[in-house]
């Protein structure tokens, strides 16, 4: 418990409208979209670098245990504060401080919704390239400290791919600064890498310099069915492999498919075994060039339709079903899991089947939905956790579907993270002398391990 001394030196930074500890509230900061919770001491809102500075220097001093916390939408347990404590919310820091199109960089605070960058963006004619699936309300802290991805960045990439520079506050208290606002610069360790993807166990990322990049002329949009699962996954393998790649080629399976219909009715083709969504942008002699080599390209693996978007509503209708699966999936039964191994794509294939086996084995509902061009899979399960039977069956079932990934070279997350769900199967991927040299860098920066404690290092 944190004493009555410790709290009147937080009131002291924050003040009290920004320092909360009544029961009611902190439940709402106990949780993410994962299953687990855990009830921190304290929530505090700090608005500029040099409060969260003076907040780590009191919690280094105590020994208190520090997790960040943007909007809550991570969905591995990254922001729950296991170890209790402080929860820093940043959602106060959410300034956009610079947009500089002729220097292409955007500066911002951490507590900045995606969204809102797109939408500021866009007057100029440029974008982020990042879109997770929760772009409206999930901050670019959080899509930082997870790495964040999303269907577009096939073509473009995750998150780090953009990250020109930080400032960081260190358990310490001590601010640090590193990259700049060039697009080149390899001046030393490239160490927005290392703190893009940690997930609050390194430091409190306080602002962010971003790469933007110029909006793309034209965009088309192919909804493709098939009436074989596997048909549609041999596409992807096919058009990936014969070098075309699109802005994004996002995997539906049946079940998804008519969940989503039964919840949001869009005109879905009920009957199709798998879909591809799939998007081409740019020059729009290019894109033509690349749709048509889509196009025979999954007629040759069996395609039974091509529907291509004729407006924006028509593109904007189909991207709704896609963004809409994990809300309807949520609708099926009392908790939902959504997972994301990643394999080369050349495994698409065989990931899906073992997916399928796996799940058909232990008798579970689910269902396949992947960001296919990048091999990132989203195997969604549901059930219900207070039937004990039936969730020591799904946890099984996760266990040898991260065990599957492994065999085919895949990793533990492509977008997702770590945080709590995976933390026990990173054996899998990682030797011990590599997570070890890991623990080696968090004792480094973090001696006395009060940031986002009891994760995955």
């Amino acid at each position: 418990m944190l004493s009555e001394n410790i709290k009147n030196q937080l009131v002291a930074v924050v003040g009290k409208d920004r320092f909360v500890d009544e029961i009611e509230i902190l439940f709402c900061y106990s949780y993410d979209s994962f299953l687990e919770e855990s009830l921190p001491e304290v929530v505090l809102f700090p608005q500029t670098t040099e409060e969260v500075s003076a907040i780590l220097k009191i919690a280094s001093a105590e020994a208190i245990p520090v997790t960040a916390r943007g909007a809550g939408t991570s969905v591995c347990g990254a922001p729950i504060p296991v170890k209790n404590g402080i929860v820093l919310c940043f959602s106060k820091m959410n300034k956009i401080i610079e947009i500089n199109t002729r220097d292409r960089y955007a500066i911002v605070q951490p507590g900045v919704i995606n969204g809102d960058l797109q939408r500021a963006l866009a007057p100029f004619g440029f974008f982020f390239p990042p879109d997770p699936g929760s772009m409206e309300f999930s901050t670019l802290g959080g899509n930082v400290a997870l790495n964040a991805g999303g269907p577009r960045c096939l073509k473009y990439g995750v998150t780090v791919d953009y990250v020109l520079g930080m400032q960081v506050v260190l358990a310490s208290g001590k601010i640090i600064r590193f990259g700049s606002r060039n697009i080149k610069d390899v001046s030393g360790y490239k160490l927005s890498a290392l703190f893009c993807g940690s997930e609050g166990t390194l430091g409190m990322v306080t602002e962010i310099i971003l790469r933007v990049i110029p909006a793309p002329e034209t965009t088309q949009t192919l909804l493709v069915t098939f009436d074989d699962l596997d048909n549609t996954a041999q596409a992807v393998s096919d058009i990936i492999g014969s070098g075309i790649l699109p802005v994004s080629m996002e995997l539906m399976d049946k079940m998804t498919l008519n969940a989503i219909e039964d919840s949001v009715p869009l005109g879905l083709p009920r009957e199709a075994e798998g879909s591809l969504l799939i998007e081409v942008d740019g020059i729009k002699e290019a894109c033509d060039r690349e749709r048509e080599r889509i196009v025979a390209k999954v007629q040759k693996h069996g395609a039974v339709s091509v529907q291509q978007a004729q407006s924006s509503e028509d593109r904007d209708r189909l991207w709704a079903a896609r963004r809409a699966a994990y809300g309807v999936f949520a609708k099926i039964a009392p908790d939902i899991l959504s997972e994301d191994v990643t394999v080369p794509v050349s495994r698409v294939p065989q990931m899906i089947k073992k997916i399928n086996a796996i799940t058909s084995h232990y008798k579970l509902k689910s269902g396949v939905l992947a960001h296919a061009g990048d091999g990132n899979m989203h195997p969604l399960i549901c059930a219900d956790r207070n039937n004990s039977e039936e969730w020591e069956r799904v946890e099984k079932a996760f266990r040898e579907i991260f065990a599957a990934a492994a065999e085919l070279n895949g990793t533990l997350s492509g977008e997702h993270g770590i945080g709590l769900a995976k933390a026990p199967f990173m054996p899998l991927i990682m030797d011990d002398d590599t997570q070890d040299f890991m623990k080696v860098i968090k004792e480094a920066v973090d001696p006395g391990q009060i940031l986002n404690p009891g994760k995955f290092v």
